[in-house]
């Protein structure tokens, strides 16, 4: 298994956003990005969107707390053989998860070759 500090996997993960394209980044609003050693219920995801999508804003009102996408440091390090293939990975995961937020389902993701 690949080991990596909390640091350096939230810095990779600073890179992965870099790497993003303007267009998908342009509408977040009110989301917090956060990396976590592993889901609190021991499953084997490697991110997750909480929060209300952009299909859902018209129940979202002032003063809510932050939506937020949150990666599994452990689990990714887990899934992937190298770095290399943890940079693609991180990019990957981001993607997925800031689809949810635009309201795409595990579907719709999986037709588009995002997750």
């Amino acid at each position: 298994m690949l080991e990596l500090s909390h640091e350096e996997f939230e810095s990779m993960v600073a890179d992965g956003l870099d790497s993003l394209h303007d267009e998908m980044m342009e509408r977040l609003d009110n989301v917090i990005f956060m990396v976590e050693d592993r889901p609190e219920d021991g499953s084997d995801v490697l991110g997750v969107y909480e929060g209300f999508s952009l299909a859902e804003r018209d129940v979202y009102g002032y003063g809510e707390q932050p939506d937020r996408i949150v990666l599994f440091r452990e689990n990714l390090l887990a899934h992937c053989a190298d770095q290399e293939e943890l940079v693609r990975e991180i990019r990957v995961t981001l993607v997925h998860e800031i689809a949810h937020f635009y309201g795409l389902t595990e579907e719709r993701i999986h037709e588009l070759g995002w997750g």
